[in-house]
């Protein structure tokens, strides 16, 4: 890496990267924006008979909601603020944020399971990053997950991987992604690249490279959420 220089790989897909890029800079560090992943709807139907909430955890989750269906009367639970002003902005009017991981989210619906009269679905993606389900269940919840998109790996840019001996470090938010980077760091090693992850189960399929000195130290943030993950780049 070049000395001075905190370039740090954003790789998660739009339009998330690009609010993570913002967060970076807000921090006075300087945000590489390519993606691994893009986002595709899969075109799943969605049944909201005997739905009384709605429980979100990721921005993506509730683009993907909105592109499918126009229902904007159930309450909405969201992980964070970000997403819960995702929802605001598509017009449900009744929203809760967590403020924090999967499982502040969880225990935020458990709390206010005594006001819930019918089952909650939880919109996600093909692959989650977390589960939410398990922890209601063991609550008593009727809970249900619809998948209505799903994380499609791509190629980064040449001039990304030219770069790679300058990065101080890239930034992983998923399982799919951190597959895809091995791919590219298998033909590409980067020894002095930090890889961050959002949590054990991302980072797990890096440690063999990891191991192999191919890739800079691999560490994973301690909760759920991206406030986490940047604080693994703080002093």
């Amino acid at each position: 890496m070049t000395e001075g220089a905190r370039r740090i790989w954003v790789t998660r897909a739009l339009p998330g990267a690009e609010a993570t890029a913002a967060r970076l800079q807000a921090l006075g560090l300087t945000p590489l924006i390519d993606p691994l992943l893009a986002v595709r709807d899969l075109g799943a139907g969605i049944d909201l008979t005997g739905v009384a909430a709605l429980a979100f955890t990721s921005v993506n989750g509730v683009a993907a909601f909105v592109r499918a269906c126009p229902d904007r009367a159930r309450r909405v639970f969201a992980v964070g603020d970000r997403t819960a002003a995702a929802a605001s902005a598509a017009g449900f009017v009744q929203v809760a944020s967590a403020d924090g991981d999967v499982e502040a989210l969880a225990a935020l619906i458990v709390g206010q399971a005594a006001s819930l009269e019918g089952a909650i679905l939880h919109p996600s993606a093909l692959e989650p990053a977390g589960d939410l389900l398990s922890p209601l269940i063991a609550a008593g919840l009727s809970v249900r997950r619809t998948a209505l998109y799903e994380s499609v790996a791509r190629d980064p840019a040449p001039s990304t991987l030219a770069a790679l001996g300058d990065l101080e470090a890239v930034l992983l938010h998923s399982p799919r992604a951190a597959r895809k980077l091995s791919e590219v760091l298998a033909s590409h090693p980067a020894p002095g690249l930090r890889v961050l992850c959002l949590s054990a189960a991302v980072a797990a399929p890096l440690e063999a490279l990891g191991r192999a000195g191919i890739l800079g130290p691999v560490a994973f943030a301690p909760r759920l959420d991206e406030t986490a993950l940047l604080g693994l780049l703080l002093p």
